[in-house]
């Protein structure tokens, strides 16, 4: 049984920045449902060889578009429109610390996957627990319970290719990292 991720907290500044700039984090929370879609579907390019992987993450690239499709309900709602893509700081930090021999490159992807969608359920279970409006709160508390489902899911994908012993590890390694990241990003109201 995998064991779950647990992340340091996100501040209480990161919370008030985005509860006082939600449409700039509704933004930002679509344009992170698209690049997760990508990401699963370069996973399936990137290793057509692993049925199991390429059926797992076909099924979340779908699941990430549909989440995106509700954001963009969303953000119309308000009147918003998606401005041009912009690099995620959180992610390509996080992304310069995967290795780049074969094994170590593959089992990153996985960990970093578990670790980025675990930083999304917290972040989003934040969101929702200060949230007033009814609709958008159980809407964030059902994507967190989703984000948890991500994480979970890359978590047994990695132990299904590697040994327990050398993805407790890597986690370890990984999440040091994460903390070392979201600590020295700058205080934005973004997912990440």
């Amino acid at each position: 049984m995998t064991r779950e991720i647990r992340l340091t907290p996100s501040s209480r500044a990161w919370l008030d920045c985005v509860l006082a700039n939600f449409d700039e984090f509704l933004i930002d929370h679509a344009a992170n449902e698209r690049k997760a879609s990508s990401m699963a579907m370069s996973l399936v390019a990137h290793y057509p060889d692993k049925p199991d992987l390429v059926r797992e993450m076909v099924d979340l690239a779908l699941e990430e578009l549909t989440h995106f499709k509700q954001v963009m309900r969303l953000m119309q709602e308000r009147s918003l429109i998606m401005p041009p893509d912009e690099k995620d700081l959180y992610v390509n930090q996080i992304r310069s610390n995967v290795r780049g021999d074969t094994e170590g490159y593959f089992l990153d992807r996985l960990l970093t996957g578990a670790v980025i969608e675990a930083r999304g359920e917290e972040r989003f279970r934040q969101v929702a627990s200060h949230l007033a409006d009814e609709k958008l709160k159980a809407f964030y508390t059902a994507l967190a319970n989703s984000e948890q489902g991500h994480h979970r899911l890359f978590l047994q994908l990695a132990l299904q290719y590697f040994s327990e012993e050398s993805v407790y590890q890597r986690l370890a390694e990984w999440i040091a990292i994460e903390e070392s990241v979201i600590k020295n990003i700058p205080v934005r109201s973004r997912l990440h």
